[in-house]
């Protein structure tokens, strides 16, 4: 079966110590270890992939035993993967610091994926997708490589631009179709290509210079749409964490799609990749209804939350129906 889904992006070995408080400078506190597959791309993926969606993932590795476990992951999932190998690199590997509030510091060392070229990837494993997703953790210029290849074959490309890079070149954002920031992210997107008039005109309350994230929470919901809407990208999605997130359209329609509340949150580590990829399983389920597809990701966001880990924590796709139906969800 041809994949849906294609995840070009990063595969990172999650090394995650979990304590009551995070260390000060100089101090040493005591916590618990896990170890377990990770990185926004690959995180993305799985969530897709466990949606029940048809998915693939892109991505380069070392030589090392890292590499060799996400083999073994990917295989136990079923979710075809494609790992291109940087014998001069390490596998990309991030540590993950996770307190008592579920809140988490994280370094990542992304090794070989900041060595995966466009010439690693194959036009014939992108070009039957129904959407396409990169973000920012390898070299840059594969995304564009990549969103190219998917637009030429009629993809919806999606654009994570997670995490915010100084080389990140705005001009990708033409090849764009949904792009999903978080609020610090749109934050900074907007403070990189738009001009300081532009802001305030299209946001009045937007009055701090430059824009901040406590402007941009203290908009109304049609001044974030008009800023949502000077990026120039079809589709706006930014994800507010518990809040939800909130979905700006080319047609001039937004809404704000409300998080869920009572849940009991373990861990935050992944919870947007889980929304990223949850948005794409519910793009193809939903038959490219956008509004839709948020919300099937927002629930599948709130899912992973609720368990510790990254790519462990994304929820199968009974898991999501139960979900959908205790909530009275309309989500597809």
């Amino acid at each position: 079966m041809e994949p849906k889904v294609v995840v070009v992006g990063s595969f990172v070995q999650d090394l995650t110590w979990k304590c009551t408080e995070f260390p000060r400078a100089g101090e040493t506190v005591i916590g618990t270890f896990v170890t377990g597959p990770g990185g926004k791309g690959s995180n993305q993926a799985v969530a897709s992939g466990r949606a029940g969606v048809s998915t693939m993932f892109i991505g380069a590795v070392g030589s090392d035993v890292f590499a060799a476990g996400a083999r073994a992951f990917y295989k136990s999932e079923g979710i075809p993967a494609n790992f291109v190998v940087k014998p001069a690199h390490a596998t990309g590997t991030a540590a993950i610091f996770v307190n008592s509030r579920a809140e988490n510091e994280i370094i990542v060392a992304l090794g070989a994926n900041a060595f995966l070229e466009a010439s690693d990837i194959e036009d014939r494993l992108v070009q039957d997708a129904k959407l396409l997703i990169c973000q920012h953790e390898t070299n840059l210029a594969v995304n564009e490589h990549a969103f190219r290849t998917a637009r030429s074959a009629g993809a919806c490309t999606v654009l994570n631009p997670a995490p915010m890079r100084p080389d990140f070149d705005p001009s990708i954002l033409n090849l764009t179709d949904v792009i999903i920031p978080n609020e610090s992210e749109f934050v900074a997107l907007v403070n990189m290509i738009t001009p300081r008039a532009v802001v305030l005109r299209k946001a009045k309350g937007a009055a701090k210079e430059p824009l901040d994230e406590a402007a941009l929470s203290a908009l109304r919901p049609v001044d974030l749409h008009r800023l949502c809407r000077a990026l120039n990208v079809p589709t706006v999605i930014i994800t507010l964490g518990s809040r939800g997130c909130f979905v700006s359209l080319r047609n001039g329609s937004y809404t704000l799609i409300p998080g869920y509340a009572g849940l009991k949150v373990i861990d935050t580590t992944g919870a947007g990749d889980a929304f990223v990829g949850g948005f794409a399983a519910g793009y193809v389920r939903s038959h490219g209804n956008i509004v839709a597809a948020a919300r099937y990701g927002n629930a599948v966001a709130a899912l992973s939350v609720t368990r510790f880990g990254t790519a462990p924590s994304m929820p199968k796709a009974a898991e999501i129906r139960r979900f959908l139906r205790l909530m009275g969800s309309d989500a597809s």
